[in-house]
């Protein structure tokens, strides 16, 4: 029962990961488009009240006046709506599924000790280490580095440049640390938090700066909208790094591999490209090139992560005296190895995703999931914890073959 209720807290968690996340990233995307598409306004009445941009759009069968203000307009309505909530509950959802899987059950999913031999409890503050300390020092960059004297918004060009080397040095880290699948999404998770803190200190707290000041008849800053805007513009580039990141980490080809941070670091870059081609094409900017990069990119990690040729058999000498060809793997043998590397998970008292090898038909019944899972991907034993060798991966997969 306690692993049935845990498969529902699992299920029900990642469907509100997923339902608050596309909220949120909806909501950011909708708006980098509108601000790339807005047109200065012609009317003298919109010019009057302050109106730097518009925009005419027709969507379900209605037409839509998006107006933006420069700084805010002179006179505040009442009733103001706020985009903040979904990013908020994107972080609570996703840190609490982290924790229900990973930090909970920290020796079977963070800990993989051919990487690194540590304690639970160490590698529980190390993940969160990971979180805190890149938002602490993302905030630093763009502070020390994103501003001018006066305290506006500088060249953006550096802080970005820096953030991309703090990023690649944060999954180079989590790759010596952590099991691969806990380093590439503890890396996500980084940048995740990166952007909800942006929305908690930064974005919502200078709206409402500048909303106590209006309301009070106080001159506003422009500096609280130009530092808001620079974080959701940093925000809006870490949203595909960050969802790539969190996808790959359920495939072993990719976290399984000797050098997965670079996998990791490729893999986000061509994110950040895709996104970057998005926001050049609402300016009206020719970026199909950028398109270019991100094929070749993929291309060169298709082509390098493929899984390398079977050794040639027997020389012709050897092979021509050889008296026949290797007899089929008997099911005895897979039956062994399965008791011996998969059996202690797998049984009749504990059932991951409900599979059991206990009874022979149960191996049986499980072929095709032994075969992707522990030959193709290699992703189980998780982390290799019953030391299960590359021998015995051959001959499960060639029993699998020969059935």
């Amino acid at each position: 029962m306690d692993s049935y209720l845990l498969d529902w807290a699992n299920l029900l968690l990642r469907w509100l990961h997923v339902i608050v996340a596309i909220a949120w990233i909806g909501a950011s995307f909708y708006f980098v488009w509108l601000d790339n598409h807005l047109l200065k306004p012609q009317s003298q009445d919109l010019k009057a009240k302050g109106v730097d941009g518009e925009l005419w759009a027709v969507h379900g069968g209605g037409f839509y006046n998006p107006q933006k203000y420069m700084v805010a307009p002179a006179d505040l309505p009442r009733d103001l709506h706020w985009f903040y909530w979904e990013s908020y509950w994107t972080w609570m959802s996703g840190f609490a599924l982290f924790a229900l899987l990973y930090l909970f059950n920290a020796d079977t999913y963070l800990i993989d000790r051919r990487v690194h031999d540590w304690s639970a409890p160490a590698a529980i503050a190390g993940a969160l280490g990971f979180l805190a300390g890149g938002w602490l020092i993302y905030d630093q960059i763009c502070r020390r580095f994103g501003r001018k004297a006066d305290g506006s918004i500088g060249n953006d060009g550096v802080v970005l440049g820096l953030i991309a080397v703090v990023i690649a040095a944060a999954a180079w880290g989590a790759s010596q640390l952590f099991a691969g699948r806990a380093a590439f999404l503890i890396v996500g998770a980084m940048i995740a938090t990166m952007m909800s803190a942006n929305v908690f200190f930064w974005i919502i707290p200078g709206q409402k700066q500048v909303i106590a000041d209006m309301r009070a008849g106080r001159p506003v800053d422009p500096v609280h909208g130009q530092r808001g805007k620079q974080r959701s513009v940093h925000n809006t580039y870490f949203t595909l790094p960050v969802l790539i990141a969190m996808l790959s980490n359920h495939y072993g080809m990719l976290y399984s591999h000797a050098h997965n941070w670079l996998v990791l670091v490729g893999l986000m870059l061509t994110g950040a490209l895709v996104r970057t081609w998005f926001v050049k094409r609402h300016k009206g900017v020719n970026a199909w090139p950028l398109l270019v990069v991100v094929a070749a990119l993929l291309a060169a990690l298709i082509t390098w992560l493929a899984p390398k040729p079977a050794p040639m058999g027997p020389a012709p000498v050897a092979a021509a005296l050889a008296p026949s060809a290797p007899a089929k793997v008997s099911f005895d043998d897979v039956r062994k190895i399965v008791n011996d590397r998969c059996l202690a998970c797998h049984n009749a008292a504990l059932a991951p995703k409900r599979i059991q090898f206990h009874e022979p038909q149960l191996i049986e019944q499980h072929a095709a999931e032994i075969y992707q899972q522990a030959v193709v991907q290699k992703t189980m034993p998780l982390n290799n914890a019953t030391g299960i060798t590359d021998e015995e991966r051959a001959t499960l997969g060639r029993w699998f073959k020969e059935r």
